[in-house]
């Protein structure tokens, strides 16, 4: 691997108002090389690449490309210097289809005119030698997350970048897509492409990077080799304590249906069955996890089951009591819980502060509320609360959500759904975009719920996650449950066989 940098940060700084993100933080890149940066969330990672992309300006510090002092104002000024950025949360234009959005600010044209043709051609040309398959006719709001995440890795490539910044591009793909994803930049890696690849994933860094650097508090705090490292080591510096990365929990006393979706069935307008006839029990303080390759219903079930969908046929009751289809509210007030897949469409309104969004299940009820005037000593007391219990890194509770880093996000939704009284969690990938630490946490919060009585129906693209919560494990395939399994007697080859369809069958249990 030449030694050569193709990309330097020099004694980066960047701050916010009540957050120093960056301080003097100094980075390298070589050519064809992949470099893995950690840190928790918060950690100034995603805000040092948005300096180098040209999406914010930092404040003091230099950037180098190929040994000259650069100045990148904006992404166009980084795109014409061969950089390319995947980001953390799509910059995807939903209404428009694949096609449109890969071309935006990369226009194809013949003689003047835009030759939606050619581009298309070359979007099945680059997605199809990738093995990253997309329709390029397809509308993006009509994507699934995972889809929709390729997209954006296409965009990447659709423009020759010579240095690639990928900011959590696993965070929504399954086992299979990694794999495809690495084989990727290996191939670009082989072409003297340069990577900068950030995740949470310590198992992914260790087996992709060729060096990995750590950045904790906006400050880079050590760099290693995947050979002279281990899990336990980047945790440690990674969080500056030990983190236990293994689920802790005693064996589960299950009691009463707490939840049971009854003969559900989705089906869109045009469309074969994405739900078909599922039927599921949550008993009192367990974890019934739901593994399957995404893009087999488990989004559209979700959706179907918290009122964000309508669905053609079924029941879902709480306590044994029917839930009303058109009043989703009734079920928060019947003690569900939900933890979106994604979190800025359907967990948080961006635009509101933290204080807002961590009562939008309860902002009319005692204490937060005196008659019909908001209690807001009461809101900014419960805010502050839970900003200190799920460690949300933040200058302000009156800051907009929307400013928080992905990480933090989804921390903001966890301390307002697992907060509250409830009866029933559903988890939709828990723990995506967050860090070893925050993950801990909330496996940890999860098991305690369980342990309190309360029933979690958990959904993860993450195998171990699913393998390692759960008390029993339902495998979906094209809409449907295939098997139900105990954990204690479920193996990686066996729920692999059944997530690829490839011995479908209704286990007893399924068919009950």
């Amino acid at each position: 691997m030449a030694n050569k940098p193709v990309l330097e940060s020099k004694n980066i700084t960047k701050r916010f108002p009540g957050v120093l993100a960056n301080d003097q933080v100094s980075m390298h890149l070589d050519e064809g090389e992949i470099l893995a940066i950690l840190g928790e969330n918060g950690a100034g990672k995603t805000t040092l690449l948005n300096i180098i992309y040209g999406l914010y300006s930092q404040d003091e510090g230099d950037i180098f490309i190929n040994g000259e002092l650069t100045t990148i104002n904006n992404p166009q000024d980084a795109i014409k210097k061969g950089i390319g950025m995947v980001h953390q949360h799509f910059m995807l234009v939903p209404v428009f289809t694949v096609t449109e959005n890969m071309i935006l600010g990369a226009e194809v044209s013949t003689a003047g005119v835009l030759n939606l043709k050619e581009a298309r051609r070359r979007i099945l040309e680059i997605s199809n030698a990738y093995g990253l398959k997309v329709d390029p006719d397809a509308i993006v709001e009509e994507l699934p997350v995972g889809i929709q995440q390729r997209v954006e890795i296409l965009k990447a490539l659709f423009r020759d970048a010579r240095i690639l910044i990928l900011d959590e591009p696993t965070a929504v793909l399954t086992p299979q897509e990694i794999e495809e994803l690495f084989d990727v930049m290996r191939e670009l890696k082989s072409k003297g492409v340069s990577i900068i690849f950030i995740s949470h994933k310590l198992k992914e860094v260790l087996a992709i990077a060729d060096r990995i650097m750590v950045m904790r508090r906006g400050a880079v705090v050590g760099e290693t080799f995947p050979k002279d490292t281990n899990q336990s080591d980047l945790a440690n510096m990674m969080v500056g304590r030990e983190v236990l990365l293994r689920v802790e929990k005693e064996e589960a006393h299950p009691k009463e249906p707490v939840f049971e979706i009854v003969d559900l069935s989705i089906q869109e307008p045009g469309q074969l069955h994405t739900v078909k006839n599922v039927s599921l029990t949550v008993l009192e303080g367990e974890i019934l996890g739901i593994a399957g390759v995404q893009g087999n219903g488990q989004t559209e079930l979700v959706e179907g089951i918290t009122g964000l969908r309508s669905y053609n046929q079924g029941s879902i009751l709480i306590d044994g009591k029917p839930m009303p289809v058109e009043k989703p509210r009734a079920l928060v007030e019947n003690g569900m819980a939900h933890i979106p897949e994604d979190r800025q469409k359907h967990g948080l309104v961006l635009p509101y502060p933290l204080t807002d969004n961590l009562v939008l299940c309860s902002y009319y009820e005692h204490p937060f509320v005196k008659g019909i005037v908001r209690n807001e000593d009461a809101i900014e007391e419960h805010a502050i609360k839970l900003i200190d219990a799920f460690d949300i890194r933040t200058p302000s509770p009156y800051i907009d959500a929307g400013n928080l880093s992905g990480g933090n996000q989804q921390k903001l939704i966890v301390a307002r759904e697992l907060s509250r009284d409830v009866k029933i969690v559903i988890a939709n990938q828990p723990t995506r975009g967050l860090d070893v630490g925050s993950i801990e946490y909330i496996h940890r919060t999860l098991v305690e719920m369980r342990d309190r009585g309360v029933g979690i129906l958990l959904v993860s693209a993450e195998l171990d996650e699913i393998m390692s919560l759960s008390d029993r494990i339902a495998v979906i395939y094209e809409g449907e449950i295939v098997a139900i399994l105990d954990a204690k007697d479920a193996t990686r080859e066996e729920l692999g066989i059944l997530m690829a369809g490839s011995r479908k069958h209704l286990s007893e249990e399924a068919t009950a």
